[in-house]
């Protein structure tokens, strides 16, 4: 393998093609691991305006790390993959604690750090600390896999392996920052998942997938991933100015972020209101009723696949108080509406929100 022709033309692409991007002109680990943590299963495009909300509210890592957990979560919601968020929560609580608000400057340290990876790792070190260790994204693992005719399969550990010795023979040792950086923005502009740009590709003579018409064949991915299929009914539930809600603790989806009362039943979305339970503990307050089964929300995620109606269910001032027993030994809480607006939620009940609006 000609690992130095390959490492230089990466990098004479990336200095004619390069996106002007905030993190980039920078060195600071704190920055550069936010960007990275947040655009971790992201488009830039997506990520972006994320990335500028947390700089902007919290321009250093002790902001973050003092932050309350709802105002975390509020940013992010939309963004998905909540985990992430909890995990950047903690993990800057844990720099300012044990490592005195400093990162650490190398690879093997980092890792140990709370939901930072292998990859996150490497990109922290190379851009901040200029430590020769690649990075390997999806991005990488494309061109590698398409330029080298590797078909080793990218989901498995071994595969994963492969690539991050292939990755770490090819970084230059003087520029591993540049050629990470090179890399990756190769894989999304020019060796791009769909219609990569083959024809103008300056790798394209020496590329194996290219020359063996196996671009569209590489990398291999054996999609092993089993997606559930949930159905939700949403309670929306209104008195006056205030609204039932419901706190995500752990053991499911959306944890640390607020939802609605919910029904769930296991094969198609609610028809009937009176198959719900909640529903049914709610007539007492003889609610005004809103609800349009025909109208359902879908909502993707990794390994599930939810689909959600909403009801909307109005209840007169004068039952306030019994409402808020009702809530309290329910475990669900009334709040303001204009808290709701505050609080994160995930994105299947902010599109319900919109629409409301």
């Amino acid at each position: 393998m000609n690992n130095k022709h390959f490492a230089l033309t990466i990098l004479e692409w990336y200095e004619q093609n390069k996106r002007d991007l905030p993190w980039r002109n920078t060195s600071e680990p704190y920055i550069i691991w936010l960007s990275e943590v947040i655009l971790q299963q992201t488009r830039v495009a997506q990520g972006l305006p994320y990335f500028e909300k947390f700089l902007e509210n919290f321009p250093k890592v002790e902001d973050l790390a003092q932050a309350p957990s709802d105002e975390v979560m509020r940013l992010w919601q939309g963004l998905g993959y909540y985990s992430r968020a909890r995990n950047l929560h903690q993990c800057a609580k844990d720099i300012v604690e044990e490592h005195n608000g400093k990162f650490p400057n190398n690879y093997n340290s980092l890792i140990k750090l709370k939901g930072v990876g292998s990859y996150t790792a490497a990109a922290i070190a190379s851009f901040a600390f200029n430590e020769p260790v690649a990075v390997v994204d999806g991005n990488v693992f494309r061109v590698l896999a398409r330029y080298f005719g590797i078909s080793t399969d990218i989901a498995s550990n071994s595969g994963k392996k492969e690539f991050e010795i292939i990755a770490n023979e090819c970084i230059p040792n003087d520029k591993p920052a540049a050629f990470n950086q090179a890399i990756m923005e190769f894989g999304s502009l020019q060796c791009a998942p769909k219609n990569p740009k083959c024809e103008d590709c300056p790798l394209r003579g020496s590329c194996f997938a290219f020359k063996n018409e196996l671009t569209a064949q590489l990398p291999v991915k054996i999609n092993k991933v089993k997606v559930r299929k949930r159905y939700f009914t949403y309670f929306y539930i209104k008195c006056a100015e205030e609204v039932v809600v419901n706190y995500r603790s752990a053991g499911d989806i959306w944890q640390g972020l607020y939802d609605f009362p919910l029904h769930e039943v296991a094969q198609k979305p609610l028809l009937e209101l009176n198959e719900a339970s909640i529903f049914q503990s709610l007539t007492q307050f003889d609610p005004e009723i809103h609800f349009d089964s025909a109208t359902i929300f879908k909502h993707i995620l990794t390994h599930q696949r939810i689909f959600a109606n909403f009801v909307t269910l109005i209840i007169q001032e004068k039952h306030r108080k019994n409402l808020h027993d009702w809530a309290k030994n329910s475990n669900y809480e009334l709040i303001h509406q204009d808290k709701l607006d505050s609080v994160g939620k995930p994105r299947l009940l902010l599109k319900f929100l919109n629409d409301e609006k």
